[in-house]
């Protein structure tokens, strides 16, 4: 009895976080065996691309080939739409899949709705309500949203808020948040610690804070206030090993690293592979964040969230007790930081706050998405007789 003829699908991401959030999505396509999946990569982030994909046995099909210094936001997004336009050209495929708020995921929506391929956006919905917060991730989400086909709302309220923008209900799926079964395939495989300093904090039991920054709307004095509140805190707390694992823009290094070199208990480390993060994450004693993954992951392991942002995507996390808003205001910081490393019940509460964010089935339910958008748009092409160009088995 013949195969059905199989399809492509073009799943597209330049980041880590879209990365960690497609993988689940590209394994489970794979392990249905229904569609061919086609990693298409920019660049943006090569080296922890590599690395997220090697964790999850991904080889992409296709690079871009982005990865410029001193790229602005407007290089790449034309590189992005040139380079995904001459694969689409070249790859004849049924629908296209992006993640989130990236210039990347802006520019693949938009190059395949030109052709009018199918755009299903993954993490559909989340919104601060200020186009300008966080920058251009806002804006880029809701430009997404106009051209997309199917939208996969990670939770109900991100739903209500494609509803309150007319987005048509039969359009909506909430998927639970794809980050946390990327969790827990990377907690089944477990990764070594390789720095021996963390390591030995986590072995004697000692307090970690752990802490990112890179956010564009905080590159002027943003970070550098974050910087003056850890100096701060890491003289008071002497006890405590502040972990902050440097983004890869000089611009954020520079506003970090001469801060905080001389402060003994404030350890620089460059981007940790994905795998070690999480391990690191789940023995925190508290994250400092301005990253919406972060803020999605952290709740996974009880780890309370001070996020150093003056919005948030995710209101649900403040919504259960989980997270709170600190901007980037030194003085706040460092308060919040106090009080969570002294009041052990403030941080039970947060710790113990329900996680808002899934079960870890959401690429499975993302995959039905595609699933039932191809057969609907099959049964469509029945009636006026056009066929998608299909793979030969």
């Amino acid at each position: 009895m013949p195969q059905t003829a199989r399809r492509e699908i073009a799943v597209l991401y330049g980041t880590r976080p879209e990365a960690v959030k497609l993988a689940p999505v590209v394994n489970e396509l794979r392990r249905r065996d229904r569609h061919v999946p086609r990693v298409v990569t920019s660049g943006q982030h090569r080296s922890m691309l590599d690395q997220v994909n090697l964790l999850f046995d991904i080889v992409p099909d296709h690079d871009l080939g982005l990865l410029r210094r001193g790229y602005s936001l407007d290089d790449v997004l034309i590189g992005a739409v040139r380079g995904f336009s001459e694969y689409l050209d070249a790859h004849p495929v049924v629908a296209v899949v992006v993640q989130g708020d990236t210039t990347t995921a802006f520019a693949g929506a938009l190059t395949a709705y030109h052709r009018q391929i199918p755009v299903v956006h993954v993490g559909a919905g989340l919104r601060t309500g200020d186009v300008h917060s966080p920058f251009p991730e806002e804006g880029n989400r809701r430009f997404i949203t106009t051209i997309a086909a199917r939208h996969c709302a990670p939770t109900d309220l991100a739903a209500r808020n494609l509803r309150h923008e007319h987005v048509p209900e039969r359009q909506i799926t909430v998927t639970g948040n794809i980050v946390i079964d990327a969790l827990m395939h990377a907690a089944s495989r477990p990764a070594r610690v390789s720095d021996p300093v963390i390591e030995t904090a986590i072995q004697e039991g000692r307090r970690l804070v752990l802490v990112t920054a890179h956010r564009r709307e905080s590159w002027d004095d943003g970070i550098e206030r974050v910087a003056r509140a850890l100096v701060e805190v890491a003289d008071r707390f002497p006890d405590v090993l502040v972990v902050v694992p440097l983004h890869g823009n000089p611009l954020v290094r520079e506003a970090i690293v001469p801060t905080t070199l001389d402060t003994p208990n404030i350890l620089l480390t460059d981007a940790l592979p994905y795998a070690e993060f999480t391990q690191i994450l789940s023995k925190a004693t508290l994250v400092v964040t301005d990253s919406g993954g972060i803020q999605e992951e952290a709740p996974a392991f009880d780890v309370p969230v001070v996020i150093t942002r003056d919005t948030t995507e995710h209101p649900e996390l403040l919504d259960t007790g989980g997270g709170v808003l600190v901007g980037t205001h030194t003085r706040r910081i460092v308060d919040t930081l106090t009080a969570l490393l002294t009041d052990e019940t403030l941080h039970r509460r947060m710790a113990k706050a329900p996680g808002p964010f899934g079960d870890g089935h959401a690429a499975s339910r993302v995959v039905d998405v595609i699933e039932n958008l191809l057969a609907s748009r099959r049964a469509e092409d029945d009636v006026t007789g056009w066929s998608a160009p299909a793979l030969a088995n």
